[in-house]
């Protein structure tokens, strides 16, 4: 199980960067946008700069909806490769036996 404060961190970064997407997306094609003079696209930049680090899409991380691990996550089924084999032994996931030879 992972610490609870990685968890909660995690969430809220989830919704600073929910809160800031649209003002970020917007910053960003401002900045990039070739047509514009260099002073405006410079302003943009530093408007950019100067939103909260943890609203960035980049600083968020996959964890495990059921342990909050990090690691060794499956994309498609949300969860850690841990939580699954557990679930999957214990026949709470359809479709899913666990092979023993």
């Amino acid at each position: 199980m992972a610490k609870v404060s990685m968890v909660e961190r995690q969430k809220k970064r989830e919704r600073l960067v929910a809160k800031y997407a649209e003002k970020r997306a917007e910053l960003k094609a401002i900045a990039s946008n070739d047509e514009l003079s260099m002073e405006e696209r410079f302003k943009a930049r530093l408007k950019l700069a100067k939103l909260p680090r943890n609203s960035a899409a980049t600083r968020l991380h996959n964890r495990c909806l059921v342990s909050g691990r990090p690691k060794a996550y499956y994309r498609k089924l949300k969860m850690s490769r841990i939580a699954l084999r557990e679930l999957g032994s214990q026949g709470l996931l359809p479709g899913v036996v666990k092979s023993s030879w």
